[in-house]
């Protein structure tokens, strides 16, 4: 399953640094070509030629070591990575990365790598439930980090809580799932919208919603990692948008729709994760409105429903898989159930936005999705990227079933 994968296996300063000679070991013998680099608190723990035994390769512990003078080494590397595994991680290589700092062989290498990256950490139980370290590994998850749990037990510290690192095997599984899901949407060709349109009164005012296009941009990445071609149709968004995919912007409703109709015959996929706004002002004015010369004077805004762009795919679809989103604040359930029928959706996926976590301007939500049938899945608060790769892994099972021929 991993031959001629190329994974950089970063290792850190903490007593969990032994088990990655079994890690190693165990990736190279599932036919992975393994790098490792080492932190120079990782050396105080275990040889740099344990792990240059086991990965038949020379290990890199300092920048400025270049072992070949016709590349750079952290270049060289960062460039080699299918996919980059810290284990184990500590909270300072947490920190660094969250923040951008890139002072030793390891940070240098992660920051100039476009791969995937899995981080295991291990540490003591306080210390992995410090806020600090909550917020850096919640940062780094909206980012598109994924982690590899640590386990609870007795620590080398003498405390006893969540803080171990995860078994060897563990890690191996993850690794092998991350090569397996980048093959899912593989060949698909996936329309994404995102953000929240806005409907303009006048040059310098306008209506929109508390959309920031988190929820959708994480679906993009997470369907780009699966090895879908994928195509974004973006309103007004308060996040990055993530690299290797097409963005095409969209102000209003209507633009929104104009350019989600010219790319809808040619999708496989359609996730419809944008806040379109319901209404628009009837009149858009040129001129930036005045305030009127009475001081108490009300003014009437006339509005008129946009054009409900979910309902019109569902009602164009010929063999795209559509996915809808219902952002309530009440009777999640029923509303939700209502919109995936009247718009012929295959899924809808449904949240609370009102729940402590799961609003428009976080990192993390919790989701419920439906077909036809009810609930199909229910996650408690994860990261949006978490939920964006849960969401696909659900659709991709869809799609597959149903070229199939089963129901």
């Amino acid at each position: 399953m991993l031959t001629g994968k190329r994974i950089v296996l970063g290792v850190t300063g903490g007593i969990a640094a032994y088990k990655a000679a079994a890690l190693c070991s165990k990736l190279t013998q599932a036919g992975a070509d393994v790098r490792v680099i080492m932190t120079e608190s990782a050396v105080k723990f275990i040889a740099p030629l344990t792990l240059q035994v086991l990965s038949r390769h020379a290990v890199y512990t300092d920048t400025f070591a270049e072992q070949d003078p016709a590349v750079v080494s952290h270049i060289d590397l960062a460039d080699h990575a299918d996919l980059i595994v810290i284990a184990p991680a500590t909270a300072n290589i947490l920190a660094k990365l969250a923040y951008g700092m890139a002072d030793d062989m390891l940070s240098t290498t992660v920051l100039a790598s476009t791969a995937p990256i899995l981080i295991a950490p291990a540490m003591n139980v306080h210390m992995y439930e410090h806020p600090a370290v909550r917020s850096n590994m919640e940062l780094l998850a909206s980012r598109g980090v994924r982690f590899v749990e640590p386990g609870s037990g007795l620590l080398a510290c003498g405390y006893v809580g969540k803080g171990r690192l995860a078994e060897p095997e563990e890690i191996v599984e993850a690794v092998r799932a991350h090569f397996d899901q980048r093959r899912l949407l593989a060949g698909k060709r996936v329309l994404i919208t995102a953000g929240g349109t806005v409907e303009r009164i006048d040059p310098v005012r306008y209506l929109t919603n508390d959309s920031s296009g988190k929820m959708g941009y994480a679906i993009a990445a997470a369907a780009r990692d699966m090895g879908a071609q994928v195509t974004v149709v973006a309103a007004r968004t308060m996040a990055e948008a993530p690299s290797g995919i097409e963005i095409v912007r969209a102000e209003s409703a209507s633009d929104m729709l104009a350019a989600v109709l010219s790319r809808f015959d040619d999708a496989d996929l359609v996730v419809k994760a944008a806040a379109v706004a319901d209404y628009r002002p009837v009149i858009k004015h040129s001129e930036k409105l005045k305030k009127s010369g009475d001081d108490g004077a009300a003014m009437t805004l006339q509005l008129e429903r946009t054009e409900d762009i979910l309902q019109l795919l569902g009602e164009r679809k010929q063999g795209q898989f559509l996915v809808g989103f219902a952002a309530e604040t009440e009777a999640l359930e029923r509303h939700a159930m209502d919109k995936l029928e009247r718009k012929q959706c295959d899924l809808i996926v449904g949240n609370d936005v009102s729940a402590e976590g799961a609003g428009f301007h976080g990192d993390t939500n919790i989701v419920t999705v439906y077909d036809k049938r009810g609930a199909v899945a229910s996650w408690p608060q994860l990261s949006k990227r978490e939920v964006a790769d849960r969401l696909l892994a659900l659709i991709a099972e869809r799609m597959e079933r149903r070229a199939g021929g089963a129901s």
